[in-house]
């Protein structure tokens, strides 16, 4: 079985905790924790002094305006193009990219819409080794209306693209919002899985015994795939951030 790497969102321990990035990126490097995500370019040389990798960044903005809309495919190429060149200068790994919002458009126009988009830059990501990954979140909750809202959706996606460059980023609590079923979902489509994110449900918070996930058994489950890519902390911590960060640790540490 292998070992779960794991990451962190930085902004998620800083806002409002109290700590800043540099107190954090020490304790995470101090835990065993082996990449930092989401992080300003002027905190970049930090992470890696700390020896840590820049795991992931955004790709292009934004939640609404996504790529399941051709009127936003020459915009979001432009945006990828650069990001593409920042992520491969950096030993960034992955760019987030995102569906945009429904508004009306049918599942089967935006798959095809948003795998249109990704295939026009798909190839200098595969030429520069960096992977874009469809981040999958929540309609119900946290993101009205946004289309990448289940696993089915976003496979399919993958499938059209047919590219090591495109992955899923799977949201554990944004699925478990929108369809449940976590374990089997996650084994049965792993192959198209780049990257996880974590967080407790209800509430984007602590992964403790007042949320309905098993992280526990997740992890157990997503280690003995084939899956060699990160797990990242992205809730917002209840209390002492540095402590709710240690005690997740070991949670995940399977």
């Amino acid at each position: 079985m292998a070992r779960i790497k794991q990451s962190l969102v930085l902004g998620r321990f800083t806002r409002n905790t109290g700590y800043e990035p540099d107190r954090v990126i020490e304790e995470a490097r101090a835990l065993g924790i082996q990449g930092v995500e989401l992080v300003r370019p002027e905190i970049w040389p930090a992470v890696k002094a700390a020896g840590l990798k820049i795991v992931g960044i955004g790709g292009h903005g934004n939640f609404v305006d996504g790529l399941n809309r051709r009127e936003n495919h020459a915009r979001i190429e432009e945006e990828l193009e650069k990001n593409i060149e920042i992520a491969a200068s950096n030993d960034i790994a992955n760019l987030i990219c995102l569906s945009g919002t429904r508004r009306g458009l049918s599942d089967e126009e935006g798959i095809d819409n948003t795998a249109e988009g990704l295939l026009r830059v798909v190839k200098l990501a595969e030429k520069a080794g960096v992977v874009l990954m469809i981040e999958l979140c929540n309609s119900k909750v946290d993101h009205p209306d946004y289309q990448a809202d289940h696993t089915r959706w976003g496979v399919e996606v993958c499938k059209r693209v047919n590219s090591p460059s495109c992955k899923l980023l799977y949201d554990i609590y944004h699925m478990q919002i929108m369809e449940g079923d976590i374990i089997r979902t996650v084994t049965e489509n792993i192959d198209f899985i780049g990257h996880f994110h974590i967080a407790g449900n209800p509430g984007r918070n602590n992964i403790d015994d007042t949320q309905e996930l098993n992280y526990v058994g997740i992890m157990k489950a997503i280690a003995a795939t084939s899956f060699h890519g990160y797990v990242g902390h992205e809730y917002t911590p209840v209390g002492d951030a540095m402590r709710v960060l240690r005690d997740t640790y070991k949670i995940l540490d399977v």
